[in-house]
């Protein structure tokens, strides 16, 4: 997804490229066991490109990092950001590039169409997190009204595409009979309202809370929360989760294990702290910029807080939820073994080895 803001992204390009030393074959305790005490130099380091690192919805990845979770729990990690334009995080991921992605879950079922094996090891969100910004001049007040209309996603063949697709499908309204433009996330979209050239744009924290103190846009569909994602959507619609091509974890199962770990934790953190515990936490250049104010970044996170899973697991039917949209928007799927698109295993462990009491009821393995 190239969710991110165009001015947080370029403060934060150098301080995240982070350059650390291990080698990934190094040995270790499954989980991080004893980790906390280890060097650096002893821990294995793994690569994590993310799409859009300072967004909202893809704030545990940074978080973990801040927080000193996955060192912690055994890993150095390198964490970069996809940029505008440039190799999407998932793309990245599934060449090698970088070990695994920050993105959405439904990645594993669009590779996996294509013959490709990558699964989903933790997931951190039930909703999408996005809202459908809309001009007060457009008319849209619902997916009903997208005919005739031109509506931003963060690129054509993003997850917003498709959710777009969804929603109009849904209220009966065909690809032909609106306008998919590219608007990325930050200025950008704020600047196709602004010019008109979209009605809408989909789009997350802290775009919106920017859309809306700023009187641009207002939303038309809530796809920020499980309650806003069901109506909408039909369900549960799992969203940003840990992506791995299956090869590589197969190979490296301490290293994903002790990934895991951190961001179990971390999700137990977000569901135990409030969101200005959180934006304090973060770079603040993500969370006070040229398009938002900390107090509109808290905010909208305080309102969109419950897109977070507290336990890491995949929800009950959300694999389901996607794979029908998937459908309905035309994608072959009849490669597709739903049950080999995520995992709860290394979930279900991270869980134990924190002590912790998971709230979410699980999908089981027919999704």
């Amino acid at each position: 997804m190239k969710l991110h803001s165009i001015a947080a992204v370029a403060a934060v390009g150098a301080a995240l490229s982070l350059a650390l030393a291990g080698c990934s074959g190094s040995s270790h305790a499954a989980g991080g066991a004893g980790a906390a005490g280890a060097s650096s130099a002893a821990l294995p380091t793994v690569k994590l490109m993310v799409g859009g690192i300072d967004k909202q919805i893809y704030l545990p990845y940074q978080l973990a990092q801040s927080l000193g979770f996955y060192k912690k729990y055994g890993v150095n990690m390198e964490l970069s950001t996809e940029q505008n334009g440039g190799v999407g995080a998932e793309e990245a991921m599934a060449s090698g590039t970088v070990d695994m992605a920050g993105a959405w879950y439904i990645h594993t079922i669009d590779f996996q169409a294509k013959g490709k094996d990558v699964i989903n090891l933790v997931q951190l969100s039930g909703a999408p997190g996005e809202r459908v910004m809309c001009s007060p001049t457009s008319g849209v007040k619902s997916g009903a009204d997208f005919k005739g209309k031109s509506l931003g996603v963060t690129d054509l063949g993003s997850g917003t595409d498709s959710l777009t697709q969804f929603i109009a499908a849904k209220n009966g309204i065909a690809k032909s009979q609106y306008h998919t433009i590219a608007v990325h996330a930050g200025a950008t979209a704020i600047a196709a309202i602004q010019r008109k050239s979209a009605d809408c744009v989909m789009t997350t924290q802290p775009t919106v809370g920017a859309l809306t103190s700023q009187h641009l846009a207002t939303t038309a569909v809530d796809l920020a929360t499980t309650a806003g994602a069901t109506q909408a959507l039909g369900g549960a619609w799992p969203a940003a989760g840990l992506l791995a091509n299956a090869s590589w974890v197969n190979a490296h199962k301490a290293a994903a294990q002790d990934v895991v770990t951190a961001l179990v934790a971390t999700m137990h953190w977000i569901s135990t702290h409030s969101a200005t515990d959180i934006a304090n936490a973060l770079p603040q250049q993500f969370v006070q910029n040229a398009t938002i104010s900390k107090a509109q970044y808290i905010a909208g996170l305080t309102s969109d807080k419950g897109q977070f899973l507290p336990d890491g697991l995949m929800p009950a039917g959300g694999p389901k939820t996607i794979l029908a949209m998937e459908k309905t928007i035309g994608v072959d799927t009849s490669k597709v073994t739903l049950s080999n698109t995520f995992t709860n295993q290394y979930a279900e462990t991270a869980l134990k080895q924190l002590g912790i009491t998971p709230t979410t009821t699980p999908a089981g393995a027919a999704g």
